[in-house]
């Protein structure tokens, strides 16, 4: 059996049915995104079986982008989550066929409640179709299963209008980047976005000696420190210097090297630092790249530390 030809049928069939759906999007979807702009409340996205999994989806899609919205599931609501919905929101109701056992049974109270209802359906003459205010027609030539019965094509297609209706609301809104991160402040665009070098930096127990410290004592306090660096102070606890694990090596290449020397004689004298805690941490990811650094001093105007953030750090939070 060729599984490779099967596999190809079943995405040129459901890509087919999305390419004939797009050809019928008509004034109905315009109707749609403003009945949910004008929503004071919640959108809830409501149906069962395969249905109620592609709704929980769509539902997700809405609070992500600005939408607030909930799954609401029909068996659930018949039992005391009815409750859930307000005098100002908007129903989403999805059923294929339109007639959902579960579903049908709480569409009289939702029109009870006088919520506006929008269903998603094949057939705008069914209980679902005749309930709702406004019909989103899900029309499916077949399903991509070889029995044409397997929800496949309906699902794909259903799943599809409710980004459509995603992506109008999102346009509708002007929805930026920087809102969607702040949905999303775990997710990578959330670190990019909002992580600021304050929120990873360390600030105690930081690996300070004076100008004045020998090479023998820097060395352990680099040791001490684990940040393979010693942050070097003038008498006014103004940043002058760092003393590396690298420059240390090198310093054992010199004729003259003593423990003795004053830790100063080897290190990378007025380092590059940074006065603005408030960077973004993916920013000063970049920083630390250009200047081919591990580690970034903070420090005040008056150039007094604040503290470090070495790329280990950056880089283990996921900062890109």
């Amino acid at each position: 059996m060729n599984y490779k030809t099967i596999a190809q049928d079943t995405l040129n069939i459901e890509a087919q049915t999305l390419l004939n759906a797009a050809t019928l999007i008509d004034d109905v979807f315009d109707k749609c995104v403003e009945l949910i702009l004008e929503c004071k409340g919640k959108l809830i996205v409501t149906g069962v079986g395969k249905s109620g999994l592609i709704g929980a989806k769509i539902a997700a899609t809405f609070a992500s982008t600005g939408t607030p919205s909930f799954f609401l599931h029909p068996t659930e609501a018949l039992h005391g989550d009815l409750g859930m919905i307000g005098k100002d929101d908007v129903v989403i109701g999805i059923s294929y066929s339109g007639e959902s056992e579960e579903l049908s049974s709480i569409l009289p109270h939702i029109k009870r409640f006088n919520t506006p209802l929008i269903g998603m359906t094949k057939n705008r003459n069914s209980t679902l179709g005749q309930f709702s205010d406004i019909v989103i027609e899900v029309v499916v030539e077949k399903e991509a299963c070889p029995i044409n019965t397997v929800p496949t094509s309906s699902t794909t297609l259903t799943l599809a209008l409710g980004d459509a209706l995603a992506v109008c609301l999102m346009r509708a809104r002007d929805f930026k980047q920087s809102d969607f991160a702040s949905f999303h402040p775990g997710g990578a665009l959330g670190k990019k976005l909002f992580i600021k070098v304050s929120n990873l930096m360390q600030t105690k127990n930081l690996p300070i000696i004076t100008k004045d410290t020998k090479l023998k004592e820097a060395i352990l306090t680099i040791s001490e420190g684990r940040l393979g660096t010693a942050l070097i102070v003038d008498e006014n606890d103004k940043l002058i210097g760092l003393l590396s694990d690298g420059d240390v090596r090198r310093a054992l290449l010199s004729e003259n090297f003593s423990l003795e020397d004053n830790a100063l004689m080897y290190a990378t004298l007025d380092p590059m630092s940074c006065e603005n805690e408030n960077m973004l941490a993916s920013d000063a990811l970049v920083l630390i790249e250009e200047k081919k650094i591990q580690l970034l001093v903070v420090t005040d105007e008056n150039k007094k530390i604040k503290g470090v953030l070495h790329i280990h750090t950056l880089i283990e939070k996921g900062i890109s």
